[in-house]
């Protein structure tokens, strides 16, 4: 998160006594506020939690034929290139 950001956003917990004190005694031993501590700590499992949801990696032989496949021609699909050829609802009409 860039450090001039706007906080704007909130966002509420629910939480037991105990939990609440767990975080109070981490966010004061980092030397953070619980607020501080508990923004920094949930977007840093956020971040571990979404790169295999935005990157993949794959091995030469599958990259070579992933490439094969995007730089492939296209197949002609009749009932597609007839539905982006088709004026949509929201397009204007010449005749009116």
């Amino acid at each position: 998160m860039a450090a001039n950001a706007s906080r704007s956003e909130k966002l509420d917990l629910r939480l037991t006594p105990a939990a609440k004190r767990i975080l109070q005694t981490a966010a004061t031993a980092s030397r953070r506020s619980v607020s501080e501590f508990v923004l920094e700590s949930a977007l840093a499992r956020a971040e571990e939690t979404l790169p295999d949801r935005r990157h993949f990696a794959l091995d030469a032989e599958k990259w070579a034929e992933f490439l094969a496949a995007l730089d492939a021609p296209t197949r002609d699909l009749p009932r597609t290139r007839r539905l982006l050829n088709e004026p949509g609802i929201f397009d204007s009409s010449e005749s009116e």
